[in-house]
């Protein structure tokens, strides 16, 4: 198998990633550039695959997204527990606000057939 091809599918994961994540984050390349230690132009690089980070700053890059180094080299990337938490909370107060309706709609309804009832 031919090496090239591989070290270009790990950076074109990586880049995705890094931008993914950022992008979740709604940072700039210059927040995450601040939070890792690194350069704006240096992210730029990274995310343009023009680079390739060292072990030190995958581990200081994932730092300051707030995910495990291996993060970064799925090819489909994981939600982090934090995004996974806040559209759980989502559903559930979807959920909870249609459970109140639905009650709501419920009770009426049966109040309705009960006074049709009684008359």
């Amino acid at each position: 198998m031919d090496i090239s091809i591989n070290m270009t599918n790990i950076r074109e994961v990586l880049a995705a990633n890094i931008k993914k994540y950022r992008h979740d984050r709604g940072w700039s390349q210059a927040v995450l550039a601040e939070k890792s230690g690194t350069s704006t132009k240096y992210i730029g690089l990274l995310e343009a695959k023009a680079k390739y980070p060292s072990s030190e700053m995958v581990h200081k890059l994932a730092s300051a997204l707030g995910i495990d180094p291996t993060e970064l080299f799925y090819r489909e990337i994981k939600p982090s527990s934090a995004l996974m938490n806040a559209k759980i909370s989502a559903f559930e107060d979807v959920g909870d606000n249609l459970s109140k309706h639905l009650s709501e709609y419920i009770t009426k309804k049966i109040k309705k057939l009960n006074q049709e009832i009684g008359d």
